[in-house]
């Protein structure tokens, strides 16, 4: 029998292409999830409702379900509301890890790929960005997540449980065959907003800032397409199966993206300008952000197949023109 894995946040985003890759690599996938951010219908297998921090209903979803291994996707993720509601932040990223983690000590299950961020690092001191950079996050979000990694850690060295962190950098794209895309209650994502904008879907795009020391002089990112984000998550799984007692793997391209050149490229697909004001810079964003990964390709044989900027967003305008929720 194949393993039996149990995506936590499996109605989100990159929770339900995830499990969807999951499935088509052989693994018998089941959901849990509170939807307040998330969409029933994008939800794998059978999706048990949830909160993460209720201990009875996760122990008796994973003692009913037998499962081999956990993923861990569910979170609160917009940094703004994290500075205006640190506790919220900490009580379902840090609380409910918590509560997960005993839940899975408790029913037998000691295998975890968790969703973590590269806003553990803060704002960078030298770039490309590699695991061992410093970890000095600037929001409660990116606080939140470096606690979980910490609490992952002990609980690998003390307690028995294979897990691997993978920390994204900025996820994007959708499934090309439109069956699963980005829609979020709130979205934040540059990509979906400015081709919402180009859409006329939505007033123009706010450019925060066009005076950064950048070769435009706009924030330069790393975009990193949701199915290659969904085959690390498989890869790590698999180690961890293996008996591998797992690590952190940043997962980003290498390759810097400016604002004004995604703009271009959302531009080149739609065959239409992104209509955009420009605006102040924001407070706490750094000129440039981008991942080194060859700690992931040489332990996992992982390596990016989108890398070019046209082809992940050629993938979300066209979950853009005909999203199924």
């Amino acid at each position: 029998m194949s393993a039996r894995v149990l995506v936590v946040g499996g109605a989100g985003y990159i929770g339900s292409v995830t499990a969807a890759v999951l499935v088509q690599n052989g693994f018998e996938v089941e959901a849990y999830d509170d939807l307040s951010t998330g969409h029933a219908e994008a939800a794998q297998g059978r999706l048990h409702r949830g909160d993460i921090r209720d201990k009875d209903r996760l122990t008796a979803v994973l003692s009913d379900g037998k499962f081999d291994a956990v993923m861990h996707f569910a979170a609160k993720s917009l940094v703004g509301e994290s500075v205006a509601h640190p506790l919220r932040y900490y009580d379902v990223n840090v609380g409910g890890t918590a509560t997960l983690l005993q839940c899975m000590q408790d029913t037998g299950v000691d295998t975890l790929v968790f969703s973590s961020t590269c806003a553990i690092y803060g704002d960078p001191i030298r770039l490309p960005l590699d695991e061992e950079h410093p970890q000095h996050p600037v929001s409660p979000y990116g606080a939140s997540k470096k606690m979980v990694e910490e609490m992952l850690a002990a609980c690998r060295a003390k307690e028995g449980l294979k897990v691997t962190t993978l920390r994204y950098f900025n996820a994007a794209g959708c499934m090309p065959d439109g069956s699963l895309g980005e829609s979020h209650k709130t979205e934040t994502h540059l990509i979906p907003l400015a081709i919402a904008a180009a859409l006329g879907q939505r007033p123009p795009l706010s450019l925060f800032g066009t005076d950064y020391d950048t070769r435009d002089g706009t924030c330069i990112r790393d975009y990193i397409h949701v199915l290659d984000l969904a085959d690390a998550h498989v890869k790590a799984l698999n180690q961890l199966l293996e008996g591998d007692p797992g690590d952190a793997y940043n997962v980003g391209t290498g390759v810097g993206t400016t604002v004004k050149e995604v703009l271009a490229a959302i531009g080149r697909s739609l065959g239409t300008p992104v209509p955009h004001d420009v605006a102040e810079r924001r407070a706490g964003d750094p000129p440039a952000l981008f991942a080194r990964a060859d700690k992931i390709q040489a332990a996992l044989n992982w390596t990016p197949e989108w890398t070019s900027i046209d082809a992940i967003v050629d993938t979300a305008v066209q979950w853009a023109r005909s999203p199924r929720f």
